[in-house]
């Protein structure tokens, strides 16, 4: 192939679409679910991402015509499918992840589950709730759940990070990243005392969170100033573009709540992962029905790719 065949190769490459359809390995006949589907969609060409072996299951096509992705999505829906349409002209395996983490990297949101156990969960997890959905400002529901955690010991945060559960595919999702060179970070409008050791466990390049007030072994029923609000996230990332000499397209960002907006609409790749309802309606890229291994294959991965170290 000359050059100026190649060129034009790109050119045509560049103006399509890649459409992904990627779900949950729930048994071994998740590929050909995904293929059935594909070619219901009247995509006869297509590329499986994964194996049989892996935890979720993607397949990927060009498309030269841009698709209804509503009406795609409201019948992937009903299979428990997801749906994503990536631009063909943007850098796919992005150079930076930027990651919530109250139920995206881990499944559970934190400070519902320190309620749980301080035995106040009614009074905390509604206020969660309606912040998430962004009904409520970040930064005064989080000090309203706080002022119910005062005077509680500070043990109950050991048992926190005990119970804490990881999100199926973090482990990839991060040691994929980082094999590839990207910088990871965690940045969540939660707790040092979680966060750094889900940074630790997940091989993040670096964590950000709040500082829970500890005093005598009690909590304060206070964060410790300067306090992460709800566009934090947002300055992160703008940080992180400037000092790596990044644009929003080399940029993966994910989460799940209201706080998370910000973030995800500047970055170049921001996909809501199992996103409130507030979230969905305005963010195109969402993961309903896929592990966290599904930012993988948004990027293009193949599972054989996939690392944990």
């Amino acid at each position: 192939m000359d050059k100026a065949t190649q060129d034009v190769v790109r050119q045509d490459l560049s103006q399509q679409s890649i459409i992904v359809f990627s779900t949950l390995n729930s048994d071994q006949n998740s590929i050909k679910t995904l293929s059935d589907f594909a070619q219901q969609t009247d995509l006869a060409s297509y590329t499986v991402l994964s194996t049989d072996s892996s935890s979720s299951v993607a397949l990927e096509a060009r498309y030269h015509s841009h698709p209804s992705i509503m009406e795609i999505r409201t019948k992937a829906n009903q299979a428990q499918i997801d749906v994503n349409i990536i631009s063909g002209h943007i850098r796919r395996k992005k150079r930076l992840l930027l990651a919530d983490m109250d139920a995206t990297i881990i499944r559970d949101e934190s400070l519902d589950e320190l309620a749980d156990l301080a035995g106040i969960a009614d009074k905390i997890i509604p206020i969660t709730k309606k912040a998430m959905a962004g009904e409520l400002d970040f930064q005064e529901a989080l000090s309203a759940r706080l002022n119910f955690l005062n005077g509680q010991p500070e043990t109950l945060l050991h048992q926190v990070v005990k119970n804490t559960q990881i999100t199926d595919g973090a482990h990839e999702l991060v040691g994929t990243m980082r094999a590839h060179g990207a910088h990871c970070y965690l940045v969540s409008g939660g707790f040092t005392f979680l966060s750094s050791v889900i940074a630790h466990q997940l091989g993040f390049t670096g964590h950000h969170s709040n500082i829970m007030g500890v005093s005598n072994g009690m909590l304060t029923g206070e964060a410790v100033p300067p306090i992460l609000d709800q566009r934090a996230k947002l300055r992160f990332l703008e940080h992180y573009i400037k000092k790596f000499n990044l644009k929003p397209d080399d940029c993966l960002c994910v989460g799940d709540g209201a706080n998370d907006m910000a973030m995800l609409k500047h970055a170049g790749m921001g996909v809501a992962f199992q996103g409130k309802r507030a979230l969905r309606e305005k963010v195109e890229l969402q993961l309903n029905h896929t592990d966290l291994t599904g930012l993988l294959y948004l990027q293009g991965y193949h599972s054989a790719e996939f690392s944990t170290n």
